[in-house]
């Protein structure tokens, strides 16, 4: 016996909650194989070590931590004898990783009953089968139901990113169909006008200076200026009655197109001052031609570049050319999270980046990221929704010491304090049946915590909602993708 045992009293350990219905047979077999022991102030075990020991508490003070990134976190105090901890799960076998899942240490000297994990599992399979069949199948059973749902809300989740993808791919797609089919009627009568002024009686001479107004036209059209709505209107008049005093017909079709194109009187001064009086209309209908064309194909180009930056950011997004850990930019993952749910948002949520645009690089899982900054964004936006369908989502990075902050802010009614310890569990939820699994908070508050070393947090009240995602701006081992048994507070 070590300097920090003491006699094992069956009476003592049989008055203990836990064993109080033990016979005296099973109280002395729990002697045998156990001990007593008694440990001054400091640690007892420390999580991630492996689990070879199932401690109750006989009396003294516990305080138990979990690992939160490179913090310990308490999360619970107490001084109730026959309080338990340790090796729980050794019933279980090799079948679960047995390790200590938290950390242990008392705050004053503290006698603890300690029974050896083999020992703990032995008596579980031999005193109590059908409890320790009950047990297992509630633990796997758990773990199987969550994996399943699990899957199915990613399924979901992807479903719904799909159909906003559909969306946000439709508009630019119609546009650039509608733009083509429009250049190619506008190329179409470009031909016609062309065989036009080939056989009229323009000289070779005129011929070249109405090509020479038809290429700085086109240079125009690419540096036309942005017009107010009512800048636009006036110049449209201003055309108009420019072009109905030189006898072009249908001039009030003609001027918007020119307006468009950033054409105003003084060009319009510039080509009748070239050509001569019987070709300007002529001149002016082909470079009404030449300049559809041009915008058609601007039209085209804009609706092809969204087509372009929205595939960009599915593939950033679901990061599917980039290895799975590395250094990310975490302003990269949030705008393709924010472009891809741009349809699920709507346009009744005000969407505010505040970024620190200085922050480096993050070792990172970015598509394990994404999928946790998609939980929070449809979170933010359910909760606006909730409250009316107005309002305000914020997302704002930030540094924190030597942690890197990205926090969503949301206008909703807020988390109500008597669940806000709860909103981590396994499939609990407020939202209305079939609309939420419940475990979007818990699979993000994993991948922070478990895979990336950080934390996430909420504060809430009505109106200001706001979690916090807290990751290490260095690799803490080498590696962030150690798995783990750790369960959220």
């Amino acid at each position: 016996m070590s300097e920090r045992e003491v006699a094992c009293d069956p009476r003592e350990i049989g008055s203990l909650f836990l064993f109080e219905k033990l016979s005296p047979e099973q109280l002395g077999r729990l002697c045998a194989e156990g001990r007593v022991e008694r440990f001054e102030a400091g640690p007892v075990y420390t999580e991630g070590e492996p689990a070879t020991c199932f401690f109750v508490m006989l009396e003294g003070t516990v305080v138990m931590y979990r690992r939160v990134g490179a913090d310990d976190v308490e999360v619970s105090r107490t001084s109730q004898r026959g309080v338990y901890a340790g090796a729980m799960q050794a019933y279980l076998g090799d079948r679960v990783p047995q390790t200590y899942v938290n950390s242990m240490r008392v705050t004053a000297p503290t006698r603890f009953f300690v029974l050896p994990a083999q020992s703990f599992a032995d008596i579980m399979q031999e005193w109590f089968p059908m409890a320790a069949h009950l047990l297992e199948g509630l633990f796997f059973g758990a773990k199987d139901t969550q994996r399943a749902i699990g899957q199915r809300e990613r399924l979901l989740a992807l479903g719904s990113l799909s159909a906003g993808l559909t969306h946000e791919l439709n508009n630019p797609a119609a546009a650039a169909v509608r733009a083509t089919a429009a250049l190619r009627e506008r190329v179409g009568k470009m031909r016609h006008k062309l065989a036009v002024i080939a056989r009229g009686p323009y000289s070779r001479e005129a011929l070249a200076e109405l090509i020479e107004i038809q290429e700085r036209t086109a240079e125009r059209v690419a540096k036309a200026p942005a017009l107010s709505p009512l800048e636009a209107s006036d110049r449209e008049d201003e055309l108009a009655d420019w072009l109905e005093d030189h006898g072009i017909a249908e001039g009030w079709r003609i001027a918007p197109v020119f307006v468009q194109a950033g054409l105003d009187t003084d060009w319009l001064e510039q080509v009748a001052a070239t050509v001569a009086e019987d070709i300007l209309p002529g001149a002016i209908g082909w470079l009404n031609y030449t300049v559809e064309t041009e915008l058609l194909m601007d039209e085209i180009d804009d609706s092809t570049t969204r087509i372009s930056h929205l595939v960009d950011a599915a593939k950033q997004y679901a990061q599917l050319d980039r290895a799975p850990h590395r250094d990310a930019d975490v302003h990269e993952l949030l705008d393709s999270t924010l472009l891809m749910l741009s349809g699920k948002i709507g346009r009744r949520v005000k969407v505010v980046k505040e970024y620190d645009r200085t922050l480096p690089e993050v070792p990172a899982y970015p598509a394990e990221l994404n999928q946790v900054w998609t939980n929070l964004i449809d979170n933010a936006v359910s909760a606006i929704g909730s409250a009316g369908g107005d309002g305000t989502l914020t997302v704002r990075t930030a540094r924190e010491g030597d942690r890197l902050l990205v926090e969503f802010r949301d206008t909703g009614p807020g988390v109500p304090e008597e669940i806000r310890d709860r909103i981590f569990d396994p499939f609990f939820t407020t939202k209305p049946v079939g609309e939420g699994t419940g475990l979007g908070l818990d699979i993000s508050w994993r991948i922070v915590v478990n895979k990336h070393h950080g934390s996430l947090q909420v504060e809430s009240v009505p109106g200001d909602t706001r979690f916090r995602v807290l990751l290490p701006l260095t690799d803490p081992e080498g590696h962030p993708g150690t798995e783990s048994v750790e369960e959220p507070p």
